[in-house]
């Protein structure tokens, strides 16, 4: 059996977003028998894509999991939905809780519903920063970069993000 080390970003727009993020990490690891390893600093950020809506609090957690990665997808979006999550919603929209795997260990996976690495997280200043408080010097699989570089080559500035504690 393999062990799996995951890095996962948390989000929140909607409601208590703070506790909402901390609770999703506890029932995740919780659920998953998961063994929790590090988290980053929260940060209150603007919303991409979709911008008339509440700012985010977002952050990223690390896990050791026996879990293969389809399972480990399916127990988040479960628990998204049972923290409120509006699965027929706006993509990009409001949510309650958002649970998204970034990388997990080397690997490199890309079907219909499951893609690792994250195919959008070197685009995003809200997953870059709380990454880089727990691992900036991680190579991304597939750009072969570290975090830290990634967040260094982001161009976009409009990108506000500031720390919540």
């Amino acid at each position: 059996m393999s062990i799996y080390e995951a890095y996962i970003a948390v989000g929140s727009n909607m409601g208590d977003r703070l506790n909402n993020c901390q609770d999703g990490i506890n029932e995740l690891i919780k659920k998953t028998e998961s063994e929790f390893i590090e988290q980053s600093n929260f940060y209150q950020t603007q919303p991409m894509y979709v911008e008339d809506q509440n700012w985010f609090i977002n952050g990223v957690f690390s896990i050791k999991t026996k879990l293969e990665p389809h399972d480990l997808f399916q127990w988040a979006k479960k628990i998204e939905i049972q923290f409120g999550r509006d699965t027929t919603a706006k993509r990009y929209g409001p949510r309650v809780l958002d649970l998204d795997i970034l990388i997990m260990d080397k690997l490199k996976i890309n079907t219909q519903l499951l893609n690792i690495p994250h195919p959008r997280l070197h685009e995003r200043r809200f997953v870059l920063q709380p990454f880089c408080d727990i691992a900036p010097d991680l190579i991304h699989p597939v750009l072969q970069k570290s975090i830290k570089e990634l967040l260094d080559d982001l161009d976009d500035e409009d990108q506000k993000v500031y720390c919540c504690q």
